[in-house]
């Protein structure tokens, strides 16, 4: 990944999508791995991670500007914890743990905050699957 230049999440996912084989999504998503991506593809294919705030698209937020936002996905990734079946997760009463998606949500690029709720309802990003994912860092999915 080039140093000087700041991709979204969703840009590098979307890019690795229109790879066209298996093993060049699994390279591209391992040579520009990032901690939110891996957090993004966890939270996604694994299926013991629960997520406890309410599914669907309908979420009652207002996205941020795209060339506006006031913080990244690279940032507040860290914050999931307590949006799923964490010890965290499990102390924080429902109201502010949706209050805190909807910060993480209204916080981040437009693209990345779609990618979040997609992360949320377990829909994969087009073009990339759990073997995908399994190829390009082998351990971070159950078998």
């Amino acid at each position: 990944m080039n140093p000087n230049i700041t991709y979204n999440t969703s840009e590098l996912i979307v890019q690795a999508s229109q790879k066209k084989t298996k093993k060049e999504k699994a390279e591209y998503l391992r040579v520009n791995k990032t901690d939110a991506m891996l957090d993004i593809l966890r939270g996604t294919f694994d299926d013991r991670i629960r997520f406890l705030v309410p599914t669907g698209w309908d979420v009652p937020f207002t996205a941020s500007e795209g060339h506006n936002h006031p913080t990244t996905l690279s940032k507040m990734h860290r914050q999931f914890m307590y949006l799923c079946n964490t010890p965290a997760g499990n102390k924080l009463p429902q109201v502010q743990r949706e209050r805190k998606y909807i910060e993480i949500l209204e916080g981040i690029h437009p693209n990345d905050a779609t990618l979040v709720i997609d992360m949320v309802n377990k829909k994969a990003p087009k073009g990339i699957t759990k073997a995908v994912v399994k190829e390009a860092f082998p351990g971070l999915l159950p078998e």
